[in-house]
């Protein structure tokens, strides 16, 4: 395992980190999933002792994966001093039966030390706002809350996790003003949309979380024009047949070709991809079982620039359509 600094902070974080979204089971919010489906507890411990000998020490999660119950996993797995970063998100609510954005002062300073509870520790390493956009940054009580919490102790650094096709605004807002840390943004071989805000944030000094890498697994390879997801899986809404089979197409034409020509699975592909921009702090695809580890951490190695250079290419012709199809499904 290879390990980058997390901008201009003293965290050292693991090349590719956990993705703790889907080891927080089958919740609902009314009819809504905002899960992966069914998970095995007793697995998903098995899985972060898998990462963490194999050398992941980034950990990221949030307070409304699985409504607590991926925090409080991780904080009876990783016992605090023992070198694992823990990153969780904070700002989406369930209030009667409803996702509720609440970026108030008073509700995340609740809802911090009820995350630290969960995670069984005394500071929050990374601490991010989970999709807070210009009108609640402008109405200033998130970030008043995110600095008190860093004067108190209760997190070290602080960032955001920004809007999945327009990340820019937001993370504009905080860099030209010099607030918070780091950013958690979409970024993979299908959605390069926030490659100006990645360079921007390098040279700003802030760090840069590399989220859904695999596209909901769609660059893994295991799909086929036939996959179908149970009802308390969220991609049962997000991955309709229309944009699986438009993907496949791709992937089978002028993506699965390099992967074979550099020698390396799918997803080696996929990752590799990611880490050849220096960019990139941590990558962060979602783990529930100790294979997932050995895949996602195994025959990671940098690529041609030449197979870089045309794999980057495709991001304003061939995915366009696709990219713009998911928007639409949310």
């Amino acid at each position: 395992m290879q390990y980058r600094t997390f901008g201009n902070t003293d965290l050292k974080v693991s090349e590719i980190g956990f993705g703790a979204w889907a080891i927080g089971g089958n919740a609902k919010v009314g009819d809504t999933a905002i899960g992966w489906g069914k998970v095995d507890d007793e697995v998903s411990k098995k899985a972060i002792k898998a990462a963490l000998d194999a050398g992941i020490n980034f950990f990221d999660t949030a307070d409304f994966y699985g409504l607590g119950h991926s925090e409080s996993i991780l904080g009876e797995v990783l016992p605090a001093g023992e070198g694992a970063i823990i990153a969780t998100k904070v700002g989406h609510r369930n209030i009667d039966e409803k996702i509720v954005l609440d970026y108030s002062k008073q509700y995340i300073l609740q809802a911090c030390e009820e995350s630290l509870r969960r995670l069984r520790r005394e500071t929050i390493d990374y601490y991010q706002l989970h999709s807070a956009r210009m009108n609640h940054l402008e109405d200033g009580e998130c970030i008043e809350a995110m600095e008190l919490l860093k004067q108190q102790g209760k997190i070290r650094y602080w960032g955001l996790s920004l809007n999945t096709f327009y990340p820019g605004a937001e993370a504009d807002y905080l860099m030209d003003k010099s607030l918070g840390q780091g950013f958690q943004l979409v970024f993979n071989l299908i959605n390069q949309k926030a490659i100006g805000v990645m360079k921007k944030a390098k040279e700003k000094g802030y760090g840069v979380i590399a989220r859904m890498p695999l596209q909901f697994g769609l660059l893994t390879g295991k799909f086929s024009p036939n996959t179908a997801f149970a009802k308390d899986d969220h991609r049962s809404f997000r991955l309709t047949p229309e944009i699986i089979e438009e993907t496949l197409g791709i992937l089978q034409n002028k993506i699965w070709p390099v992967a074979e020509q550099e020698g390396m699975s799918k997803t080696q592909l996929a990752l590799s991809f990611i880490l050849s921009f220096p960019e990139i702090s941590t990558i962060i695809p979602g783990i529930r079982t100790p294979e997932h580890v050995v895949q996602n951490t195994e025959g990671l190695k940098p690529l041609t620039k030449e197979h870089v250079a045309f794999l980057h290419s495709l991001s304003d012709t061939d995915w366009k359509p696709v990219v713009d199809m998911m928007e639409k499904q949310g």
